[in-house]
């Protein structure tokens, strides 16, 4: 996929409407991802560390970063003690890239919102961000990320404000606790996922105890 004239790489993947559409543009993207987010503040590879800290005692099990990306996530978790991570992602460009950081005991290229490669229970629990957003993995991908997390496990994870009631976020929040599948623990405001560019792009974090 070619870069639009005019059009950010942030741009191309929030536009893309098919996993194949969206797979290519971070093809596209992955050798200069981590530096062009960086130059906007991306904040949330790093700041989802502290809710995993604050929610899962080190050495309980192995952690599954979904949609893990170029693995920006990787070194903080391992600096608090994080050493069993598996990371999960669509495009191999990008995890090429997150294997270079030597966070990761395993990487596994296939998409959210179909079926994952691992047995019930197999996490103590997964994170996710960036990844519920415009044009990216649906809110269905939580019934499979949460069949692959353990009971008393839990989710970790941002939404994007936009998606959060048109994507069905909030109706699949209620479906599963509904279902007896997780229960609410905490909810961050809204904040932004860039500091220094895109003011516009909000998130909130969420964490719920899967049952």
């Amino acid at each position: 996929m070619t870069r639009d004239a005019g059009k950010t790489a942030l741009d191309m993947v929030y536009a893309a409407e098919t996993e194949t559409e969206l797979a290519d543009a971070y093809a596209a993207w992955a050798a200069a991802y981590d530096s062009e987010t960086a130059a906007l503040g991306y904040l949330l590879p790093f700041l989802i560390a502290a809710w995993v800290a604050r929610h899962v005692p080190k050495g309980e099990g192995p952690l599954l970063d979904a949609g893990c990306g170029t693995g920006l996530s990787g070194p903080s978790l391992k600096a608090l003690g994080y050493d069993d991570l598996t990371g999960l992602d669509l495009s191999q460009e990008m995890l090429d890239i997150a294997g270079s950081r030597q966070c990761y005991g395993e990487l596994k290229l296939a998409a959210l919102g179909g079926p994952l490669p691992w047995p019930d229970g197999h996490f103590r629990a997964f994170l996710s961000t960036g990844v519920f957003t415009s044009g990216h993995a649906p809110a269905s991908s939580l019934d499979e990320l949460v069949r692959v997390t353990a009971g008393g496990g839990h989710a970790i994870f941002t939404v994007r404000d936009t998606v959060l009631e048109a994507g069905g976020f909030q109706e699949k929040f209620a479906a599963l606790a509904a279902a007896g599948k997780w229960l609410p623990v905490e909810a961050s405001p809204p904040f932004r996922a860039f500091a220094v560019g895109e003011p516009d792009v909000l998130v909130k974090a969420y964490i719920f105890r899967v049952v």
